[in-house]
């Protein structure tokens, strides 16, 4: 580890002279095409750019999904693979990469605090939802890791070059195989993965809302040590609603392929990932085999009693959209230290002495990794966890990431924390800035400089002199959490304040009226969760409840003042304390930057994404097409959201779509994708009749009037306008992040935010935002 540098002891450093900023990172990004982005071409000025359409339903960004991201905005696609998850065009046009951790916030006190945090809602288009964090939420997301530096080491392991002064001692206990497996050795029924540990690691499994329409394997038989093993490996490539099968390999024991079979994706394919898959346009244009043949043959060919063995087997399984359970995963059988995985090559060579996936062939052999997968099991079963424990793996990958690197192993017997980020390129730093207290959250490592600063305000004055000299940066600021009783009252009060103006009243009408057209004429606007009639006035009213903001917004403007049986009808929602200030909320809603260029419509049937692609010159400038499906059902709502790549074009294709020929409603979107998740979260005794007044505790309301710089409505309308300040003095071409990692507690967890740009990426980041 370097020297401590000057001047990071507990006082103010002094300002140096600015050097010039470091060199355009490593690296050189292309389009990879992702979830339901529509772009087929790239533009003219190479700038670096972003796009995101995520895959998930509920928007959220893993923080191992972060790593990925942030390892190839930093290295590039000549050292890591690109982000499954987004879109990073031109990465080697990329001049740094800022994170900003602003601990204590989360989800909840961005649209808790909506209106305060206006310069970064406004700075950054693309948002997204975190989970809640783990103990140790930047070592997550930056990729934080352990070499030990201890241990035997094999004398030779043919092709890894090992290190001469290894130690000859190890403690088993501490191996992780060990710890989960004991030292004997085991049967196959030990080794399969528990339901509970299937839901953990994203399997698909019956009854969960993501597999509902997944197909049995319907095997049930009885299990035991000696059924029969299958290795499994399917190759995807990227289609227009996420990865698709391409190709499965099945393998039985004894190594005979069973099943190799090339799979015509049902949707418009944008990259074929041949690099992985192999697969290109010519290998798959003559076939024919369809998604359902290759579920209907791995029925057939499946035992009562087959055990399907494959490396991250989850991935494979939703490939096919199949749900078996019986399954040994070798990524988790091969447990390594933190949680993390070896890769299926590193355990091909050090295990079984195998070379796969060698780089001068044209993407993976699915047979031959399925036939490796296989025969893995088969030696953890005939040798033993002691015996794998042994081999000391851990050390073995890390020492042989550091040969990678050119990099030479330390002489010594300690453990030191090194960025799986950094650590694989000579020369790239990192710097960490945090206030002393929080310091200790993530360990210094040899290309990590930690500076230490006494309070917020020091840390917001070292980011404005340290960050344009690295080509990575985190600042962290921390602010003070909520108490947990005020946290539970602030998440009702938001839950009900979005229910309460997401609710109209309409009328009056009269006695007389024409009940079954009402209730067409306002679920025409988009889907309702209630409507009730309201007999307690002089004539009728109605009181209807929007499952979406959007269609809320659209019959207000669309009915209020309007004639219906001759009688002058209102159409507005409650007033209580929490709606007064929603017709600004409303305006800031559709002000947000994620919301420019996206427009809501109702009344979409099942074949609306087809006719709209039948007529592209009409919608020049669509980016996603976002169709919402019943959760339960699975079938597609009435209703949907169209992103487009400037506001022009939203309200061009508002106008046509909204027109007689379309026969449809919308107006601009006022609520991102990631919020209507959480919103669909709710549980449903949070809410309360419109009207109701809900007071607050004293604690906060006397938080509120003193004023104190430290209560979170403040610090985040304070700390916003400083952000964005230090977001626009950054200098072009920045990839720069705000996380909001949320909080986790015995008392509940809550989620939180990322906010995602790149500096001048949009034409309103300008200078201005935060004057």
């Amino acid at each position: 580890m370097e020297p401590e540098r000057e001047g990071t002891e507990r006082h103010p450093r002094k300002v140096r002279e600015r050097r010039q900023a470091p060199n355009k990172l490593v690296g050189a990004a292309e389009a990879m095409k992702a979830g339901w982005d529509l772009e087929e071409s790239q533009p003219e000025a190479k700038k670096a750019r972003l796009s995101t359409i995520l895959f998930t339903d509920n928007c959220e960004v893993s923080h191992d999904q972060l790593c990925e991201l942030l390892k190839y905005a930093v290295l590039g696609k000549s050292n890591v693979p690109k982000p499954s998850w987004c879109q990073l065009f031109h990465q080697n046009h990329l001049n740094n990469v800022v994170v900003f951790v602003l601990q204590g916030m989360s989800q909840l006190h961005f649209y808790r605090f909506y209106l305060e945090f206006g310069c970064l809602r406004k700075a950054f288009r693309h948002k997204f939802r975190l989970p809640p964090p783990s103990s140790d939420f930047l070592a997550d997301v930056v990729g934080l890791q352990t070499e030990q530096r201890a241990g035997d080491l094999p004398k030779t392991m043919e092709g890894i070059p090992l290190p001469s002064n290894a130690k000859a001692a190890i403690n088993l206990q501490d191996d992780p195989i060990i710890q989960k497996y004991g030292s004997k050795k085991v049967g196959l029924t030990r080794c399969l993965l528990t339901k509970e540990e299937m839901r953990t690691f994203h399997f698909p499994l019956q009854g969960f809302p993501d597999c509902e329409n997944f197909l049995l394997t319907k095997c049930n038989g009885s299990i035991a040590d000696n059924s029969p093993l299958f290795g499994l490996d399917c190759e995807m490539c990227l289609t227009s609603k996420g990865r698709e099968l391409t190709r499965i390999s099945l393998v039985a024991e004894g190594g005979c392929c069973v099943m190799d079979e090339l799979v015509k994706p049902e949707n418009k394919i944008l990259d074929y990932l041949t690099s992985f898959s192999g697969i290109t346009k010519k290998i798959l244009n003559p076939v024919t085999t369809k998604l359902k043949d290759v579920q209907r043959q791995l029925k057939a060919l499946l035992p009562p009693d087959a055990v399907l063995v494959g490396h991250s087997l989850d991935l494979d399984l939703r490939a096919l959209k199949m749900i078996h359970p019986y399954v040994i995963d070798t990524s988790l059988l091969y447990v390594r230290e933190q949680g993390r995985r070896f890769k299926l090559k590193f355990l091909a060579k050090v295990i079984l002495g195998k070379d796969i996936q060698c780089p001068d062939r044209l993407g993976h052999d699915a047979t031959e990794d399925a036939r490796t997968i296989l025969e893995l099991a088969e030696y953890f079963l005939k040798h033993g966890p002691k015996k794998i424990a042994e081999l000391n793996l851990e050390a073995l990958a890390n020492h042989q990431e550091i040969q990678a690197a050119g990099q030479e192993p330390k002489n010594t017997a300690e453990s030191t924390s090194c960025f799986r980020i950094l650590d694989s390129v000579v020369g790239q730093k990192l710097l960490f800035l945090t206030r002393e207290t929080d310091a200790g959250e993530l360990p210094s490592s040899r290309n990590c400089q930690t500076i230490k600063c006494l309070s917020n305000k020091e840390v917001l004055e070292q980011a404005r002199v340290e960050i344009p000299l690295f080509p990575f940066s985190i600042v962290q600021f921390s602010f003070k959490a909520f108490s947990p009783v005020l946290t539970e009252e602030m998440n009702k009060r938001m839950r009900i304040k979005w229910t309460e103006i997401s609710t109209v009243y309409a009328g009056p009408f009269s006695k007389n009226c024409n009940l079954r057209a009402l209730k067409r004429l306002f679920k025409s606007f988009g889907p309702v969760q209630s409507m009730t009639f309201v007999l307690e006035t002089r004539q009728p009213h109605l009181c209807i409840q929007y499952e979406v903001l959007e269609a809320a917004q659209l019959a207000i403007e669309s009915l209020d003042g309007i004639l219906v049986d001759g009688i002058c009808i209102k159409v507005q929602r409650p007033v209580t304390e929490l709606t007064l200030d929603c017709d600004t909320l409303v305006n800031e809603l559709e002000g947000d930057s994620e919301n420019q260029g996206s427009i809501y419509l109702s009344g979409v049937s099942e074949t609306f994404k087809e006719q709209l692609l039948q007529e592209p010159r009409l919608f020049l400038g669509l980016e996603a097409v976002i169709l919402p499906k019943d959760l339960k059902s699975g079938k597609q709502k009435k209703y949907c959201f169209l992103k487009f790549k400037s506001f022009g074009s939203a309200q061009q294709a508002l106008n046509i779509l909204t027109g007689k020929d379309w026969k449809l409603k919308g107006r601009h979107a006022l609520t991102p994708r990631h919020l209507h998740a959480w919103l669909r979260g709710l549980p449903p005794e949070s809410t309360r009749l419109p009207g109701l007044r809900v007071v607050p505790p004293p604690f906060e309301q006397e938080a509120l009037q003193t004023l104190k710089l430290d209560h979170p409505k403040v610090a985040a309308w304070r700390w916003s306008r400083k952000i964005g300040k230090l977001y626009n003095s950054l200098c072009p071409g920045t990839l720069c992040l705000i996380l909001l990692p949320g909080t986790k507690s015995t008392h509940g967890s809550l989620s939180g935010l990322g906010l995602m740009g790149i500096k001048e990426e949009e034409e309103s980041t300008g200078p201005g935002l935060c004057s």
